[in-house]
């Protein structure tokens, strides 16, 4: 059976491998989900939002969760 991973990467987005679909709000899916892996923004600062775009290195974004 396949799973699904996402990964908190450091300082950026959440990286989503293995064949998720990422809908909108209507259900309708984004063609980006043929991309594997995805990259998700987690800074707010992404013009191209649900999608990081490399705007976490602009604004210094820091994020670097651990499991405890």
């Amino acid at each position: 059976m396949a799973y699904v991973r996402a990964k908190a990467l450091k300082d950026g987005p959440y990286e989503v491998a293995g064949g998720a679909k990422i809908l909108d709000y209507t259900g309708k899916e984004y063609a980006e989900s043929a991309i594997d892996p995805l990259y998700l923004c987690r800074c707010g600062a992404s013009k191209n939002k649900p999608f990081c775009d490399g705007s976490h290195e602009d604004i210094d974004f820091k994020a670097d969760e651990t499991v405890k």
